[in-house]
């Protein structure tokens, strides 16, 4: 009787023991198969878009760049350029307007995949996000009721005007060096929107949006801009993904060849940017 106890015993030590083995190296014995192959398409954006199937886009209303026609639809030089790369990557792209304040932290949530609104490559930017090649010059201008514009040829003739500026945005960085007044709203064409109603003196926004949206024959034909606030140094546009994502190269890629074969000028030149175009 004693032995057979013993033996019992024994056989149960022996299976506790096994289990503890299983579950250590179920814990820590290696990726099951394939979990190399997973780790790292993890760490492989262009992996992770095209197994999706989508690339969604972080945008504001921002013409030339990104606006919607009378059916919704997205278009823009942006915009058209996206779709395209998108194609290139057998995706389809996804349009997704953001708060352009946040746009980092909707590209580090995955609610986004990039950020291509016409994006001023400032130092902040490029140390948050993995850029594109510069594809656009760019320079901020202000934007004052036409009825007025003689008044306000100079930086210094700005002195004491409030402004609307795009909260987080390259308009805002040039009102804080002029240190005037300004107000935050969501986008480039609220601003705009702020000025036409009087709530706001003045705006501060891209000159190619300031080209496409004000003075004879746009929406804004009582408005008009005057100063460039950067035109000596100037700025120019990118694309921005997450940190480390290999999308960028690809993009830049995409660039050259568009460039290349003359679909990039023919998509710049539909919405009258060709001037603002950098060779690829």
């Amino acid at each position: 009787m004693m032995k057979s106890t013993k033996k019992f015993l024994t056989l149960l030590l022996t299976l506790a023991m096994a289990l503890s083995l299983a579950a250590c190296g179920g814990q820590n014995g290696g990726a099951p198969a394939g979990g190399s192959d997973a780790a790292q398409t993890a760490g492989s954006d262009l992996a992770y878009v095209q197994g999706k199937g989508t690339l969604i886009v972080g945008i504001t209303e921002f013409e030339p760049m990104d606006y919607q026609n009378t059916d919704g639809e997205w278009i823009g030089f942006d915009a058209d350029m996206a779709k395209a790369f998108a194609e290139s990557l057998g995706v389809k792209a996804e349009f997704q307007v953001i708060d352009w304040d946040n746009k980092v932290f909707e590209l580090d949530g995955k609610t986004i995949d990039v950020v291509w609104n016409g994006m001023t490559l400032t130092d902040e930017v490029k140390s948050a996000m993995e850029c594109s090649n510069a594809y656009c010059n760019n320079t901020q201008v202000v934007v004052v009721p036409a009825a007025r514009a003689a008044d306000f040829q100079s930086k210094e003739s700005l002195a004491g005007l409030n402004f609307a500026v795009e909260s987080g945005s390259a308009g805002q960085a040039q009102v804080e060096l002029l240190g005037e007044s300004y107000t935050e709203v969501l986008d480039q064409a609220t601003a705009l929107l702020e000025v036409n109603s009087g709530t706001a003196d003045a705006a501060v926004i891209d000159s190619l949006m300031a080209g496409a949206m004000v003075g004879e024959g746009t929406g804004y034909a009582n408005l008009t801009y005057t100063v460039s606030l950067n035109e000596e140094e100037g700025e120019q546009y990118g694309v921005g993904f997450r940190k480390g994502s290999d999308l960028a190269a690809a993009l830049n890629d995409f660039f050259k060849a568009s460039y290349a074969d003359g679909s990039m000028l023919t998509c710049a030149e539909t919405y009258g940017i060709q001037a603002a175009l950098i060779e690829q």
